[in-house]
């Protein structure tokens, strides 16, 4: 599945800006500066753009689009931006207790499957430091008719309704929210609001951001 993402957002690299809000006035209530800070599928950098005219400079970004990572050197040479190689995206090498937060912008819209869904969640706790910060923000299931169209078409082919494929190859999900509390049960729910989101393709969806805590 990772390959097939990975040729997806490549074909897709310089053409799409993504429009889901990241919220840096609250996450400056809980990061200083100096925090160390891990964007996981950082896309082109725009998140870490932002928490950089901000001040924050420790920060890292990750994500398997090599052009998308090129793109985003291109633009922000001064960001700290890294290709995920390999057919695992946790698989990735960052040693335990290392970042005071991780950010999954739109991560999991891309991890439509449990077990590597779960594989990726262990691996952010065991990068956080104990009682860092997992700033979540992902799309869940909007029942309009386009995508109520879109969910039962593929419901069965993947045994689950909210997961999809566009007409370019990608394929993605939309999550309930019981689905996000079962996701991030092992995390301490500081706060979680639910909002309408626009996608990169221009399209409102709903969605959902969390503030999640690491047990110290």
């Amino acid at each position: 599945m990772i390959n097939q993402q990975r040729i997806f957002w490549n074909e897709i690299a310089e053409e799409k800006e993504f429009a889901t809000p990241f919220h840096l006035e609250v996450f400056s209530q809980y990061l200083s500066p100096e925090a160390n800070i891990l964007d996981y599928g950082c896309g082109y950098g725009r998140i870490l753009y932002e928490l950089y005219k901000a001040g924050y400079k420790n920060t890292v970004g990750i994500d398997i689009s090599e052009k998308m990572i090129i793109r985003g050197k291109s633009i922000h040479p001064y960001l700290n931006l890294h290709h995920i190689e390999g057919n695992r995206m946790d698989q990735v090498q960052f040693d335990e207790n290392t970042f005071d937060a991780i950010i999954t912008q739109s991560l999991f819209t891309c991890i439509p499957f449990e077990d590597d869904q779960k594989n990726i969640i262990q691996q952010i706790k065991q990068m956080l430091k104990p009682g860092g910060y997992l700033f979540f923000t992902d799309f869940l299931i909007t029942p309009n008719s386009r995508n109520r169209a879109r969910y039962t078409r593929f419901e069965k082919k993947y045994n689950h309704y909210g997961i999809f494929e566009l007409p370019n190859g990608g394929v993605f999900r939309h999550y309930s929210q019981k689905e996000i509390s079962e996701l991030l049960s092992d995390f301490n729910i500081i706060l979680s609001n639910t909002e309408v989101f626009t996608t990169m393709n221009g399209n409102l969806t709903n969605g959902i951001f969390c503030v999640a805590q690491k047990q110290k």
